[in-house]
């Protein structure tokens, strides 16, 4: 639970704080995440697409290092 004093009547302030923490608690995208059901299959595919993508550039990056290494 996200709670926030406000302090001299400052809403403005306690308004900006109540925000800022909302956001580095992540609950918009848990709640955006959680708006629809997402088929199992679904999960699965998308993971999979991202490990794809992890690996491509986990390739790419290892490769350019090797490069600079060798001049």
């Amino acid at each position: 639970m996200i709670k926030v004093d406000i302090k001299n009547n400052n809403i403005e302030f306690a308004l900006k704080r109540f925000k800022r923490q909302v956001k580095d608690s992540g609950l918009l995208l848990e709640l955006r995440e959680r708006e629809f059901y997402k088929k199992p299959s679904d999960i699965k595919r998308v993971k999979k697409t991202k490990a794809k993508l992890r690996i491509k550039y986990d390739k790419l990056r290892v490769q350019r290092e090797k490069m600079l290494r060798g001049f």
